[in-house]
């Protein structure tokens, strides 16, 4: 049975499934391998689908948010740095990246103009995220804590510019401490207590 372009979109979002391999379009419409390469091209040739990497499409007239994006894009990772500390309003300043920390290698992808970079960080530090909601949507992000540290990991490391901009009073300091100790880098907690004091004076 021949399945056209309306009916595909109906069984994505009745599913929500916004973010897809071949495998999960092919288990949601009952499809064998060859039949879901072929809805596959079908669906990118008439401007149903997006691929957004090998291996991984969307719907083009239902775009899942940037946020989700990014959590599909390179696993394991999770939201944080800039992104995540002006998702928390930490950071005013305008971020034109998606950021995220990774336990695999340290990787940049460029989408539709937007870029999406994963920073390494070791496997000790791999931690201090959950699920949240970030930008209207469910994912995986860092709490505002292991943000801050993450950020200031690579400011330790010369590879960001400090921002004075940082609002860091409403912290849970005894968090940022703990977090900090994760990188075992003693430049990172004085970098923590560094901001935390200009934030008493």
């Amino acid at each position: 049975m021949k399945i056209n372009s309306l009916q595909i979109r109906e069984r994505l979002l009745e599913k929500n499934l916004l973010l897809f391999g071949a495998k999960e379009l092919g288990g949601l419409l009952r499809l064998s391998r060859r039949r879901r390469l072929y809805y596959l091209e079908k669906g990118l040739a008439d401007g149903l689908l997006v691929k957004l990497k090998r291996g991984l499409y969307c719907l083009k007239t239902d775009r899942p948010a940037e946020a989700e994006i990014a959590n599909r894009l390179y696993r394991p990772s999770y939201l944080s740095f800039e992104y995540a500390l002006a998702a928390y309003n930490l950071l005013p300043e305008m971020v034109y990246a998606v950021t995220s920390a990774t336990a695999k290698t340290t990787r940049n992808f460029l989408i539709e103009g937007k870029q999406y970079q994963y920073t390494a960080v070791k496997p000790a530090a791999f931690t201090g995220y959950e699920m949240r909601i970030v930008g209207g949507v469910r994912c995986l992000a860092a709490d505002p804590e292991k943000a801050l540290v993450d950020y200031l990991y690579l400011v330790s490391l010369g590879r960001r510019a400090i921002s004075d901009r940082l609002a860091v009073a409403g912290l849970n300091r005894t968090k940022v401490y703990q977090y900090s100790r994760l990188f075992n880098r003693p430049s990172l907690a004085g970098l923590a207590a560094k901001f935390f004091k200009e934030a008493d004076a």
